[in-house]
Order: C-alpha cells, then structure tokens, then sequence
C-alpha cells in the first residue's frame, strides 16, 4: 500500500509491513518535536498516525488475534494464575539472604486484591484535560529531553492504521510481549485514560496518557492490568513495590514498558 504523504517530511522511502505499507524515514528527523506536532494535526486527514520505532522486517498483523481477546476473561484467568505463583513472596516479611554488598530485593506485599477486581473504571475527561495530540506531543518533548539514549537508532513511521493502540499489531515490534493482549489492552486504555502509542522501539514500549488516574484504588486496578501485561519495567526491573508503583501512575501522564 501507497499512500499520500504530507509536505514537510524528511528523506524517507515506504517499506511493506504485514497488511500495511508504512513510511519510515531514512534517520530520525532533528526536528522531531515540531514535525510530530504538525502530523497530529493533519492525522485526522491524511489517516496516517506517527510512531517512533526501529525499521524491521515485514511482519504477519496481529489484529485478527487481538480482536478475538476477551480482556476481561484473560486477565480475570491470568491474575489467578500470577497470584498463585506469586503470594509466597508476597506473604514473607523477610528478604531473602543475598551475598554481602548486594542490595536485597524489597519485599512486595503485591496488589491489595484477593480476587480479580475488574478493569479500572475511565477517568473523565475535565476542562484540564489535554487533548489526545497535546499528551502525545508532550511525552515525544519528554523522550527527546530524556531519554535520547534509547531514540537515536530509531526512525520515524507513519502507518495507516485506525486507532493509535493497533500500531503495534500492524507493525513488527517486539517478539518477546504478547503483542495480541498488549494491543487489547492499549484499546481499552485508549478509551478509558486516553493512551496513544508513541514509541516502540527494540523491546520498550511508549506510551502517552491524556487521563491518568486520580484516585489510590483506581491507581491500584490500573498497576494490575500493567502487571498482567507482562512487561518486566514493572515490578521486577528496577524492584519496585506495587503499592509505591500503583501510587506512581497518580497523576502520570506517560507509561513505560519493556521486555526483556
């Protein structure tokens, strides 16, 4: 597929990936920040919505997969099963011994929840709150200021897709996530916080959030569904405790994921 490009745009070329041609540009643009705020702008005409990510081979979509995902089910299914796994370190008060000069690893009393608790409910939309374009165009500022390290191999793509949170489906990403539930879970923080995918490059992923949570107990129904994501950034590495992680997504207006 061969589409209509919007002016402005580097040196790039189309590259065929799974059910739709993308353009990836040939290195990331200097001006990245400007040019990411004037797609957004023309994303509702063009159709075309910008990602971040490493030029990989083409790749089987995986929408078909995730739209078959009943969310509620699976995680309902998969934190019985991580409870299960997990409650012995959750009930030890004591650390296990480490080597001298090793930090021993905090204990986590894990989520407050013996049973699933449901999705976290939406957080409404208020006069305060960004607009979609205006949360993701925050958090590419904030990766270019902090994170540069982690964006200079990657390039810019854009993808015919219809919602931000397909990007990943459409696109070869990350072999180690479960792209299939990444992406059922991305659609439904999507409509629930106002979620839009800005990065996903080698095995991390990036997202914007328009609506985080403002409330503890919600905080903590959202830290399960990332537990349940998989990801390894987020309770294992760096060692963080659920409730310091549940009591971090207050307010926080960008998401970090990562496999290993």
């Amino acid at each position: 597929m061969v589409f209509t490009l919007p002016d402005g745009l580097p040196p790039g070329r189309f590259e065929p990936h799974g059910s739709a041609g993308v353009w990836v540009s040939d290195d990331l643009p200097d001006d990245i920040e400007r040019l990411w705020g004037l797609l957004l702008e023309q994303q509702q005409t063009t159709g075309l919505r910008p990602l971040l990510c490493r030029p990989g081979s083409p790749a089987r979509s995986h929408l078909a997969q995730a739209d078959a995902i009943r969310l509620e089910s699976v995680l309902a299914a998969d934190f019985d099963e991580y409870r299960r796994q997990r409650l012995p370190f959750w009930s030890s008060p004591t650390p296990a011994e480490v080597p001298e000069g090793v930090e021993p690893w905090p204990h986590d009393p894990g989520p407050p929840f013996e049973n699933w608790p449901g999705l976290a409910p939406p957080t409404a939309v208020t006069a305060d709150s960004p607009s979609l374009a205006q949360a993701a165009a925050r958090t590419v500022a904030s990766l270019v200021e902090t994170e540069w390290h982690e964006l200079k191999d990657c390039r810019l793509a854009l993808v015919p897709a219809r919602r931000s949170a397909d990007l990943p489906a459409l696109l070869k990403w990350s072999s180690e996530a479960p792209v299939p539930l990444v992406c059922a879970l991305l659609r439904s923080w999507e409509e629930r916080f106002g979620a839009q995918v800005v990065s996903a490059c080698g095995n991390s992923l990036r997202v914007s959030v328009a609506r985080p949570p403002r409330e503890l107990r919600d905080a903590e129904m959202l830290a399960l569904e990332h537990v349940l994501s998989t990801a390894d950034s987020i309770v294992d590495d760096p060692p963080t405790s659920f409730p310091e992680y549940a009591s971090g997504l207050l307010e926080r207006s960008e998401w970090w994921f990562w496999w290993d």
